[in-house]
């Protein structure tokens, strides 16, 4: 039987760090396969990856939360077939759904010899109340649906800012373990005891998914969640009761609670509808480039892309780039920081920025493309 072991994590949270760790400290003389899932045009971690020894599909056109989770089945039963894994290490795009990832591997688990090992969110701790805040549809998804949450740059805060992080996490997800200690402080064994504990939560809130939060078990026709309460019937044929805090009704035909967020409703209102896919709310900017920068360069970029707004909303920065001083250039960043580091060499420079209202024309002429 074949483990099936998710890593999500929202973007820049440290997914393929922890990855990198496991690979090392925990996970030796096992047949490894990562399938990785980038949302984006460019995918950038596989080539940080490949000197590992780990069998990498990259999945680049589209996000698993949505279009790619048919496709995503498929592949699963490819790799098993041709490659046999011991484990399969699933590393989600970073604005993908978690529940949907555990939805593609049960909804195959009845096909193929494989076991659901562990579903884990990694989460940076000092951005973790901003991205609750801003993207909560698809950060706390990801933090609701995990056995185990592990912490990143947990060491970079005071004890009672780290209990605060750990006590909003709470808030959405009362029985998930979790990591706080310093990654740098454990051995990848003891991540890996923690992610295999018991937990049933996954299981518990498919079912509360396939039940669309009715107080039975029949199912509205619809396709929306609503709470039968009351005598007001629904254009579907069915009565539901909806929670009106605004007289306006929706154009989309039923009513909604305006909670307003970053992504709009393609009715043409903001809704809190929570079932955005990915590509509605994010966009991204990416290419293929030989061009070389030098390292004051890049760092000039970068800053520009911290301290504006003119580019749109960064979320997520990353490149594999030649330099005009020799050698390679990694950078990284996520709001109001990066790294720029030495990096291996590529088959060719790649860049890849992720975001919301991206202005790609500018980013194209920040980067000089």
């Amino acid at each position: 039987m074949t483990k099936i072991d998710i890593i999500s994590g929202f973007l820049g949270a440290g997914k393929t760090t922890l990855i990198k760790k496991l690979i090392e400290e925990a996970y030796n003389g096992e047949k490894l396969m990562l399938i990785e899932n980038e949302f984006g045009e460019i995918g950038i971690d596989g080539g940080f990856l490949n000197n590992s020894g780990v069998e990498i599909t990259e999945m680049n056109s589209g996000c698993i939360c949505c279009s790619l989770v048919g496709d995503f089945g498929t592949a699963l039963k490819e790799a098993l077939s041709k490659y046999s894994p011991d484990r399969i290490i699933i590393e989600p795009s970073g604005v993908g759904k978690l529940s949907d990832v555990i939805k593609a591997v049960e909804n195959i688990e009845h096909e193929v010899d494989i076991k659901l090992n562990s579903s884990c969110a990694v989460v940076d701790a000092i951005k973790c109340k901003m991205y609750m805040d801003n993207f909560g549809e698809f950060f706390n998804n990801q933090i609701q649906s995990a056995n185990t949450i592990i912490l990143s740059r947990s060491q970079k805060l005071s004890e009672e800012k780290l209990e605060l992080v750990v006590s909003q996490i709470r808030q959405h997800n009362s029985n998930a373990h979790i990591i706080t200690t310093n990654w740098d402080e454990i051995d990848g064994k003891q991540i890996v005891t923690a992610m295999e504990k018991e937990n049933l939560l996954e299981k518990e809130l498919l079912a509360e998914e396939k039940e669309h939060h009715h107080n039975h078990d029949e199912e509205c026709a619809c396709r929306h969640d609503h709470d039968h309460k009351h005598d007001e019937e629904c254009s579907c044929g069915q009565n539901h009761e909806h929670n009106h805090k605004h007289e306006e009704e929706c154009s989309c035909g039923h009513d909604n609670e305006h909670k307003h967020h970053d992504g709009e409703c393609s009715c043409g209102h903001d809704h809190n509808h929570e079932h955005h896919h990915a590509d509605e709310v994010f966009t991204s900017w990416g290419v293929e480039t030989p061009k070389k920068y030098s390292k004051e360069e890049i760092n000039d970029i970068l800053k520009s892309l911290c301290e504006t707004s003119d580019y749109g909303v960064i979320l997520r920065a990353k490149g594999i780039i030649p330099c005009t001083e020799g050698g390679w250039i990694n950078f990284d960043l996520v709001p109001g920081e990066y790294e720029v580091r030495v990096g291996a060499p590529d088959y060719t420079g790649r860049l890849c920025v992720i975001g919301t209202n991206l202005n790609k024309n500018k980013i194209e002429q920040l980067f000089h493309i």
